[in-house]
């Protein structure tokens, strides 16, 4: 796979499967982006560690599944740092069914909890009241379950909570970024 081609959710979950974690590729992909958001970086160590995973321990990365890891902290990375704002949380394709799209949204919104937690108090302490704001909404949204009635009114609403993870992300990595500088590239080990 080319280093300038982004993961897939796809290919997130079939790492997942190979290195035997507790998770999906939504919550994972949560869980980094929440990670990098406050601040944190897992600066020489080992991703799955920093971010507390089930079977880490475990599970020894291959080199290629390492060097997918290291794409998805890149991605991760340079998505949530680009200026033209092009970050987007990695979730099941359109054409999946909505049941299993509003899911990964719960999930991506429950990892990016767990990963803004892991990066320690400094990063709540510090947040503007919009940011305060941004993490109780996504408390609430991964606490939430769905009920579905029409289609169309359901998959607007999907998209526009979508757009409010994407957009409060970048607030919440803005607002890190700022206090503890761009991290730089870092290798995992």
């Amino acid at each position: 796979m080319p280093a300038t081609e982004p993961l897939s959710h796809d290919q997130l979950d079939a790492l997942i499967v190979r290195l035997r974690l507790g998770v999906d590729a939504s919550e994972l992909h949560g869980s980094l982006c929440g990670y990098l958001a406050g601040g944190a970086a897992p600066r020489g160590g080992n991703l799955l560690a920093a971010l507390q995973l089930d079977g880490a321990e475990e599970a020894t990365p291959t080199p290629a599944d390492q060097a997918a890891l290291e794409a998805l902290l890149k991605q991760c990375r340079d998505a949530l740092a680009d200026p033209e704002l092009g970050f987007e949380p990695l979730l099941p394709d359109a054409d999946r069914p909505l049941a299993e799209r509003a899911d990964a949204v719960v999930d991506w919104c429950r990892g990016f909890l767990g990963g803004f937690g892991l990066a320690g108090t400094d990063a709540h302490a510090q947040l503007s009241d919009d940011a305060q704001e941004v993490l109780r909404d996504f408390g609430t949204i991964a606490a939430s379950t769905f009920d579905f009635g029409d289609a169309a009114e359901d998959e607007d609403a999907l998209i526009e909570v979508q757009e409010f993870l994407r957009v409060g992300a970048l607030l919440l990595y803005t607002e890190s970024a700022g206090r503890h500088g761009q991290p730089g590239s870092d290798r995992l080990h």
